[in-house]
């Protein structure tokens, strides 16, 4: 059965998590995985820009690298970037028969989607100087914490995914922060109860950095003169220049200069933007980026506080536009059409383009979105 094939027999969500699966494959193979130590980036918003800003860096400064994100938005490949390039087709199925042979049949079929992708990109990483993996929704239980780690990068951490998590902010960045192995840079964050979190991580070994702490002042404004992205996605190039700098290893602001980030308030047409961003965190950064009101294409998961997105969202939203999303996770559209019209944002089906326009709402809302224009 080829990879593709394979994947697709798998679901996409689960309900609840066995946190002995990941752990007990990874026990059956790790001895025959040629893998450096890790850098893992953990956080709720921003792991993606943060993840790809390091990457493309250190491939401009001649080093070999992998990087592994999710989910994709087109095609599976995207999610596993070796050296600039996406990998092919050929190569995926080359470390698929591999962890094939490595593991028992019930254990590869048992693992879920997010597990076993995980395990192809670290046998599609062996050799490499530098291996940058993103955690799926959480940390210390993440299906990514298996491997040794060299640093983890903190990104911004925020209300997301409760269920799995924990419903306040330190439980949230306690399951987080306890991912750290050794030593990790933390990133901007909004929160000043972390503060108190990550001083109960110092107190039990770890050493953590902040990430304005390698920068003076005049550095950090001549690089944020330069920056060619949307300024809420400074503060993840920091991050990212933060671990080069611990590793003492130069950078120019200008080796991002041919960096495309998809789907990260990416302007694909002139007016016509896309970001994958989907919980009020990245509605509060989109809402001051957008210099006047747009046409919003969305659509949601279940699971979100799609009500305080929207309220967010309300003064830069000219028309709602609910696109169909095939997901068993997304919510119904008359419930999304009853909040709107109660937070009076007019609120419609999407049939056509508007412009200005933004697609916002999920790595799904934008799938959709561009398979519709490709269609149309």
């Amino acid at each position: 059965m080829d990879v593709f094939e394979f994947l697709d027999r798998k679901p996409l969500f689960y309900k609840k998590i066995d946190l002995n699966r990941m752990p007990n494959a990874y026990k059956l193979i790790k001895d025959k995985l040629n893998l450096t130590p890790i850098v893992h980036i953990v956080g709720t918003n921003g792991k993606g820009s943060t993840g790809r800003f390091l990457a493309h860096t250190l491939l401009k400064r001649g080093f070999s690298v992998g990087h592994y994100t999710s989910p994709h938005i087109l095609k599976f490949n995207e999610r596993i970037w070796i050296n600039g390039s996406d990998i092919s087709d050929e190569e995926l199925e080359e470390v698929h028969f591999r962890l094939q042979k490595l593991l028992p049949k019930e254990v590869s079929v048992a693992l879920s989607y997010f597990e076993y992708t995980t395990l192809l990109a670290a046998f599609a990483f062996e050799g490499l100087d530098f291996v940058i993996i993103e955690a799926g929704l959480g940390g210390e239980f993440d299906a990514t914490n298996v491997f040794n780690k060299k640093t983890s990068l903190i990104t911004t951490i925020d209300f997301d995914h409760q269920a799995f998590l924990g419903n306040t902010i330190e439980e949230i960045a306690t399951t987080k922060l306890r991912s750290i192995e050794k030593e990790a840079i933390i990133g901007k964050q909004i929160h000043d109860k972390i503060e108190n979190v990550k001083c109960k991580m110092e107190n039990e070994g770890k050493i953590i950095f902040d990430y304005l702490d390698f920068f003076e002042k005049e550095e950090i404004e001549s690089l944020k003169k330069e920056f060619k992205f949307a300024p809420f996605l400074f503060d993840n190039y920091l991050l990212a220049m933060s671990f080069l700098k611990k590793e003492n290893i130069p950078f120019s602001i200008k080796d991002i200069d041919d960096l495309i980030l998809r789907g990260r308030f990416e302007e694909i047409e002139k007016d016509l933007w896309i970001d994958v961003g989907h919980n009020p965190l990245a509605a509060k950064a989109i809402v001051n980026n957008l210099k006047e009101p747009v046409y919003l294409v969305y659509n949601t998961y279940s699971d979100k506080n799609y009500e305080e997105i929207l309220k967010i969202l309300k003064p830069k939203i000219n028309t709602l536009y609910l696109i169909d999303v095939k997901n068993e996770r997304i919510e119904k559209k008359e419930n999304i059409k009853k909040v709107a019209k109660n937070l009076g944002i007019k609120v419609d089906d999407f049939k056509e383009v508007k412009k200005p326009m933004l697609v916002f709402g999920s790595f799904s809302v934008v799938e959709e979105f561009i398979k519709w224009k490709i269609n149309n």
